[in-house]
C-alpha cells in the first residue's frame, strides 16, 4: 500500500516540466491518471509538506522543499559550487549571460545561470532542459556524447526558430568542427537576437559539463571569448579533478 501511495504521489510530482510549471487540480489529476479525488487528497498532503504550493489563482506549483533537496544532489553540490566562482568571474569580464550545463539524457540540463546586462533572449533558467541542436552548450555536450545519444537527437531535430539546424548531415559537420575547434557556436537558434559560445568542461579525459555565454552578437570578440571560456573550464576542470566531485 505505501508503495502504491508513494508511485501516485510521484505521478503528481511528474506531471510538472518546463512547459507545465503551473497546473490546476483537475489537470494534476489527469496527468498521472488518477481519479479527482484521490488526487485532491495527495495534493493536499504535498501541498503541507511543501513538495507543492497553491497560488492565489487556484493553480499548483512545485513548492520550495522540493528545491531545497534538488540543491543537495552530488551534480549541484560538486560542480555548481566548483563552477560558481568561475561564474562570476566570466560574468564580470563580459557582462553577458553564463551557463553551467550538463548532458541529462538527449537534453541539456542547466545547472547556473547568471543574467547578462545586455538586452538578449535568453529561454534557459536553472533547473530547465533545452534541445541539445540549439544551444551552444548543448551542442558541446553532444559532440562528446555517445553515438547512441549523438542518433537519437539526430533522428528528431525540431525546428525552434528559422535558423535552427535541423539538417542531420549540417549538424554532423557541426559537431565535428566543435572537436576539431574545442568549442561550438550557435546564431539565432535558440531564439531570435540571442548568439552563444560554449566549450566544455574536463575531468582528466571525460568531458562532464559545458560553459557557455549568450550575447547578442560573436563577430570581432569571438576569440576573446572562447579564450575567457577555456580559462575558466580548465579551472574548473581542476577543482574537479582536485575534489574528486561528480
Amino acid at each position: 500500500m505505501a508503495a502504491s501511495v508513494t508511485s501516485r504521489a510521484l505521478s503528481l510530482l511528474a506531471a510538472f516540466d518546463e512547459h507545465h510549471r503551473r497546473l490546476t487540480l483537475t489537470e494534476l489529476a489527469r496527468h498521472a491518471e488518477l481519479p479527482l479525488p484521490t488526487a485532491h487528497r495527495l495534493v493536499g498532503e504535498l501541498v503541507a509538506w511543501g513538495a507543492l504550493a497553491r497560488t492565489p489563482s487556484g493553480e499548483y506549483v512545485v513548492g520550495r522543499r522540493l528545491w531545497d533537496l534538488g540543491l543537495l544532489a552530488p551534480v549541484q553540490t560538486g560542480l555548481r559550487q566548483l563552477a560558481s566562482p568561475y561564474l562570476h568571474d566570466l560574468y564580470g569580464a563580459t557582462l553577458a549571460t553564463v551557463h553551467l550545463a550538463v548532458r541529462d539524457g538527449t537534453e541539456v540540463l542547466y545547472l547556473d545561470r547568471l543574467s547578462g546586462h545586455a538586452s538578449v533572449p535568453v529561454v534557459s533558467s536553472i533547473g530547465s532542459r533545452l534541445p541539445m541542436h540549439a544551444t551552444g552548450v548543448g551542442k558541446v555536450l553532444l559532440a562528446h556524447a555517445p553515438a547512441d545519444v549523438q542518433q537519437a537527437v539526430l533522428a528528431d531535430l525540431p525546428r525552434v526558430t528559422a535558423y535552427t539546424i535541423t539538417q542531420p548531415g549540417t549538424l554532423r559537420r557541426q559537431l565535428a568542427r566543435v572537436l576539431r575547434d574545442d568549442y561550438a557556436t550557435t546564431v539565432e537558434e535558440m531564439s531570435l537576437g540571442g548568439c552563444s559560445v560554449a566549450v566544455p568542461i574536463r575531468r582528466g579525459d571525460d568531458v562532464v559539463a559545458a560553459l557557455g555565454m549568450v550575447l547578442p552578437s560573436l563577430g570581432r570578440e569571438r576569440p576573446r571569448l572562447v579564450g575567457a571560456l577555456q580559462v575558466a573550464s580548465r579551472g574548473i576542470g581542476r577543482a574537479l579533478s582536485a575534489s574528486g566531485s561528480e
